[in-house]
């Protein structure tokens, strides 16, 4: 209707869902289908691959598709994972379950968003899963991030081991040059209240002898001091000798007498 080619694999397909295989191929083998892009070519193949397993030529539906170049292509691509599910298809139809099996995980990697049914396909031929696998890749790599936090915690714990020892030994140092010091200042305090003993000692003796000296010194002051209180007796220093002589003589003319 619109004069492009570029809807030719819709047309050829729609022929094939109507039960019309042959119109299909006819459309597959027209002018209009050499003038298609790349990717035209191969959605075309694809639906000429389906239309002859319609017809019962399972081999050739194969080797149609593997005519193609892209599909040895492991490059992500925009139609990787529809080829590779219709490649998968054919093998599984031919009866090849085990290369089928094959190309359907590929299907399924190359099928992010979900636009074939390539992960049922796979568990049907080989009782697996896709997302247990996935699930077991999940679960891998949380064992291998636990491993790895418990590593890093077990290297964590040794650091910090090891410097609580440092700490400890640093604390017993502090702890033993605080008894150290104390046992220096303990012992030069007991020196100092030796030498205020000591001093202590000495002063009593040294008061005792200037008690012991003091009533001496005052006995000397009082007898020093006294005479100067006392009324001068110069006793007979002072009588004249003439007199004595006088004395004398009338002593010497009474006993004449």
């Amino acid at each position: 209707m619109t004069g492009s080619d570029a809807f030719l694999p819709i047309m050829a397909d729609c022929e094939r869902g109507l039960g019309r295989p042959e119109r299909a191929l006819d459309l597959v083998r027209s002018k209009e289908a050499e003038r298609l892009d790349r990717i035209g070519k191969i959605e075309l193949a694809i639906v000429e691959s389906g239309a002859r397993r319609d017809l019962g030529q399972k081999d050739a539906a194969v080797i149609t598709l593997q005519r193609l170049p892209e599909l040895r292509d492991t490059r992500p691509q925009p139609w990787s994972a529809r080829l590779a599910f219709a490649y998968a298809d054919a093998l599984a139809d031919a009866g090849h379950e085990e290369p089928a099996a094959e190309w359907f995980g590929r299907a399924v990697d190359f099928d992010e968003d979900g636009e074939t049914d390539a992960a049922e396909r796979y568990a049907e031929l080989t009782g697996t899963v896709i997302e247990d696998l996935e699930d077991d890749e999940d679960d891998e790599d949380d064992e291998d991030d636990e491993d790895d936090d418990e590593d890093a915690a077990d290297q964590f714990d040794i650091e910090e081991i090891g410097d609580l020892l440092v700490a400890d030994i640093d604390l017993q140092d502090e702890d033993v040059d605080e008894e150290a010091d104390v046992k220096i200042d303990d012992a030069a305090a007991l020196d100092a209240e030796i030498e205020a003993e000591d001093d202590l000692v000495d002063e009593p003796v040294i008061d005792d002898n200037h008690r012991d000296e003091a009533p001496a010194v005052e006995d000397k002051v009082e007898a020093g001091v006294g005479p100067a209180f006392i009324e001068p007796d110069f006793g007979d220093i002072l009588d004249d000798p003439a007199d004595d002589d006088d004395d004398d003589a009338d002593e010497g003319k009474a006993e004449k007498k």
